[in-house]
């Protein structure tokens, strides 16, 4: 595997009942033809080699024997593959009859794993024929003379983080389902063949089940369904293949469809999410044996779905919900902020630009959940060398639309005083000389706050905090961040959400101009201008794409190699190679470079799965170094 990723797919090829030479032939024609699509894992539906619907004949030892003379033929073909396949076929073992799944790789029989559930009830009879799968794992001989390991705690090791495991149809409806302990011992992946026949409603919970599972064992889970070729005297099977993976459907063959589900399964990605879960832990790999598979590394042109914009739902109804939620979370943590201070007001510095925009929004909705007038909120415009006549007019009618009490302070002669008395040429557009201006605002803020018994929020988000792109102990600081949970690219949906649902038209006029504004700190002269030529992205670098790099480099814990990677698949078409790997360079260097602005943060919601807060979700030293990274990303080439 390279970079975690294998590619997997389950399968419902058209059989015949008891017809196993056959259905064998059916079985090694779908293995040659996915394997020229880069399959490395194929899994095919419960008893295949004979069909499941066979009754009475599973007690034939004819039956049985084709079954295992088309288990050999599958075997061999598997030879030059370079894939694992799963099938499944009934089989005598000391005098019992068991319904198994044989795994084959490599040409060779690398183990049985019979079914433990046996369903015994309406259509299902299968208690009549099999035994439930004894304890333990054996050495067996077959019927045809064949030795194989023989038991429902076999591990599957393909390398890397693919270790496999199998269960079958009822087992996945029981209680406690086997493949809860195939996890917990080590398993990635988990395979189960099935021969669930269709009802009304069936597909729905098939569904539900198969995702539930992945995500509750954070694995990667892989269901073929018996499908055209059984027999139908009683039931009817539709090849309802599915492959989820932590909780997401990656690939599924609807009912009645093509029969086939194929995707790539990041199993390293399951990995690290097993890593930061401390609540689960492999405990019970004794109790199993680890059966070597051999498969070699395909690079793969990955054919799953990577999102460009992984903070934000693609479905728009999802999208507004989770907008929703957000500004609702935020807005409650603002509350109880502000009432366990007793602040009689809040206050915050009001630019016409998206941060300070959302966080106008959550203290207004603040307000409302203490039951307390939007004028309680002092929003205060300091315009200095760099505001536009634009942002500063979007600031005013934002805060009227709101109703919330608005003044100006303007910094300029503050900022020159100050630019006096430590010797700054006013002239030379500096750091010093841009975050003069932010600080100078700050402390604006902060003062009145102090005069009026009010509480500075901050507008920061979570974008900036990352890359360090804020002054320190200017905009850096505030009594409670309500954006510091909240990725640029969030915070746009978020107020784009609040114009579109408004029924105040002057809200949400001003709202659409203020997304429609470049993104600007506003610290070099403007000259007059309606738009700031300072604009943020031409300095830091695009922020679709350090959502990008911070959301797989905080959740996930990726090297940066694979990100690059996924970064190339997430935005074909819009960046080239070279771009991303620059602007991941930069990020790399930045995020490391400017922790120690995050090591002192003010308190602030989390809203999702990725934060940097320093007491929580993020502990990192201020002094780390990025050499290991950059170093591997200069080994990258465009």
């Amino acid at each position: 595997m390279k970079d975690g990723f294998i590619r997997a797919a389950a399968v419902s090829p058209a059989l015949r009942v008891a017809d196993c030479a056959y259905n064998a032939q059916q079985i090694v024609a779908a293995m040659r033809d996915y394997a020229k699509k880069d399959v490395q894992l194929l899994l095919f539906p419960e008893l295949c080699l004979t069909g499941y619907t066979c009754g009475d004949l599973f007690l034939q030892k004819t039956l049985r024997e084709g079954a295992l003379a088309g288990l050999r033929a599958v075997a061999a073909a598997g030879k030059a593959l370079n894939m694992v396949a799963v099938v499944g076929l009934p089989v005598q073992v000391d005098g019992g009859l068991y319904n198994c799944a044989a795994v084959v790789n490599d040409g060779r029989l690398c183990g049985l794993v019979p079914k433990r559930f046996l369903p015994n009830y309406a259509e299902f009879y299968e208690m009549r024929h099999f035994s439930p799968a004894p304890e333990g794992v054996r050495t067996v001989c077959l019927e045809d003379g064949t030795e194989t390991l023989f038991g429902s705690r076999l591990l599957f090791a393909g390398g890397g983080d693919f270790t496999l495991a199998v269960e079958i149809c009822e087992d996945l409806w029981a209680p406690v389902p086997p493949s809860c302990a195939h996890a917990l011992a080590g398993a990635t992946v988990i395979a189960n063949l099935s021969a669930s026949d269709e009802t009304v409603g069936k597909a729905e919970y098939r569904r539900e089940l198969v995702r539930g599972q992945s995500a509750r064992l954070l694995c990667a889970y892989l269901y073929a369904d018996a499908g055209h070729g059984e027999s139908t005297t009683d039931m009817t099977f539709s090849g309802h293949d599915l492959i989820a993976e932590n909780g997401t459907v990656l690939a599924e063959g609807l009912p009645f469809g093509a029969g086939a589900a194929v995707t790539e399964l990041d199993v390293e990605r399951l990995v690290q999410e097993r890593v930061r879960n401390t609540t689960f832990a492999c405990t019970g790999a004794a109790a199993y044996q680890r059966v070597p598979l051999t498969l070699k590394a395909r690079d793969l042109v990955l054919g799953r779905t990577v999102s460009p914009a992984p903070f934000v739902p693609q479905d728009a109804a999802a999208r507004a919900a989770r907008c929703e939620l957000i500004l609702r979370i935020q807005a409650e943590g603002l509350a109880k902020r502000m009432e366990h201070t007793n602040a009689k007001c809040g206050v915050l510095g009001i630019s016409g630009g998206l941060d300070s925009c959302l966080a106008l929004l959550v203290a207004v909705r603040a307000c409302a959940v203490l039951g307390r007038p939007a004028s309680d909120i002092t929003a205060i415009t300091m315009p200095c060398f760099g505001t536009t006549k634009r942002t500063r007019s979007n600031a005013e009618l934002l805060c009227g639309a709101l109703g919330v009490t608005f003044r100006e302070i303007d910094i300029t002669a503050t900022v020159r005083q100050h630019f006096k008395d430590i010797g700054q040429d006013p002239e030379t557009y500096d750091v010093t000389f841009e975050n003069c201006q932010a600080r100078v605002r700050m402390l604006e803020l902060m003062d009145y706050a102090n005069r009026v018994g009010g509480f500075v929020i901050g507008t920061g988000d979570l974008s900036e905090l990352a890359l360090g792109w804020a002054t320190y102990n200017g905009d850096h600081m505030s009594m409670y961040g309500v954006n510091a949970g909240v990725p640029k690219t969030l915070v746009r949906h978020i107020v784009r959400t609040v114009a579109e649902s408004t029924a105040n038209k002057p809200l949400a006029k001003v709202l659409l101009d203020i997304l429609d504004t470049p993104v600007s700190p506003e610290l070099l002269p403007a000259d007059g201008a309606a738009d700031n030529a300072q604009q943020t992205e031409k300095l830091v670098g695009p922020y679709d794409l350090h959502d990008f790099f911070l959301y797989y480099v905080l959740r996930f814990g990726f090297a940066p190699r694979k990100i690059y990677r996924l970064a190339k698949a997430a935005f074909a078409g819009k960046y080239d190679d070279a771009t991303l790997l620059a602007w991941l360079k930069n990020f790399y260097r930045r995020f490391f470079a400017q922790q120690f602005k995050r090591s002192c943060l003010p308190d602030g919601p989390k809203v999702g799965s990725v934060t940097l807060s320093p007491r929580g979700d993020w502990r990192m030293p201020s002094d780390a170094s990025a050499a290991l990274w950059l170093a591997e990303l200069e080994q990258l080439a465009p």
